[in-house]
This record gives structure tokens, sequence and C-alpha cells, in this order.
């Protein structure tokens, strides 16, 4: 089995949470599994096309992924990810957070976060959902993480592996 975690990261939290997950994966697989946690500058999309399972990470920046994860999605060719498992998650602000500006919470229930758009596009390109869309808190838009979030990314991890 291989699989990939590929992330964006602004401030180092989405890149602890992808090694969290990589570990989780890792954890969960057969002992000759391969698991790559790789920066999406890093990526190349036929190596991600390659794997049996693909994870996709990025902050939630304007209610979006970030652009290089974008374009990653969007340069993989049609059905290029047929018969990979995959699965998606981001960073975003805690609920309390987003409801202690008041105008957030509108807008985030207008445009959601960045995972939603991720999976839909790993769809997209044929990819077969092992688990639904994830969020991990961080405390503001800087992080640190919130307490508890690297745990729960790593037995995310292990539950997309045991869906596989």
């Amino acid at each position: 089995m291989k699989a990939m975690v590929i992330y964006d990261s602004q401030y180092g939290n989405t890149a602890r949470i992808a090694e969290a997950v990589g570990r989780g994966l890792a954890d969960g697989a057969p002992a000759h599994a391969e698991v790559q946690v790789v920066h999406v500058v890093a990526a190349r999309a036929q190596d991600s096309a390659g794997s049996d399972i693909l994870v996709v990470g990025s902050p939630t920046q304007k209610f979006r992924p970030t652009a290089p994860i974008k374009q990653l999605l969007k340069g993989l060719p049609k059905n290029a990810l047929r018969g990979v498992k995959v699965a998606a998650f981001d960073t975003r602000l805690t609920e309390e957070e987003i409801n202690s500006h008041g105008v957030l919470t509108k807008f985030v229930d207008v445009f959601g976060y960045a995972a939603q758009p991720i999976a839909d596009g790993l769809a997209k390109k044929g990819g077969q959902e092992a688990a639904p869309p994830a969020g991990f808190y961080v405390a503001n838009s800087e992080g640190p993480l919130v307490d508890g979030e690297w745990e729960r990314a790593e037995a995310w991890g292990r539950q997309i592996v045991a869906q596989v």
C-alpha cells in the first residue's frame, strides 16, 4: 500500500496536522506500507495519482484552500485518481473564535471551509472518498493548534486506513 499526504501550510499548523495524519496512516497500515507527507510545492501530480490513498490538506484562507492546493487539483488529469481512496482536511478557526467576529459566521455559513472544495476536487478527478472532509482547529489565525488536535488528526489517519 502506498499513501501520500499533500499539504500546504502558512504558519506550520497544517504541516503539523499533515504529519499527524501521516503517522496515523502509517500506524494503521500494513507493515510494508509506504506513507509520504509532502508539501504541495514538492508534490507532483503523477506521484499522487500512483497512490492507493491520497489525503490533501490546506489552511482555510478566505474560506477556500490555498492557491497551490487549488493548482495541484486543477493540474490532475481527468480520472487520474480512479481507484484511489481520497480524503481532505483543513485547518480553521474554532467556532468560538468565528462567533466572536460576528460577520465571519455569515461568511462561513455561505462559503464554508477549505476541506469541502478539496474533497470535491479529488472526487472530480475520480477519487473515492475514504473519509468525510475534516477540519482541525487553531486557536487563532496563526495558531497554535488547539489542544488535542494532533491526536485527533492521528486517529483520523487510522480511520482512513481502516476504510481501505
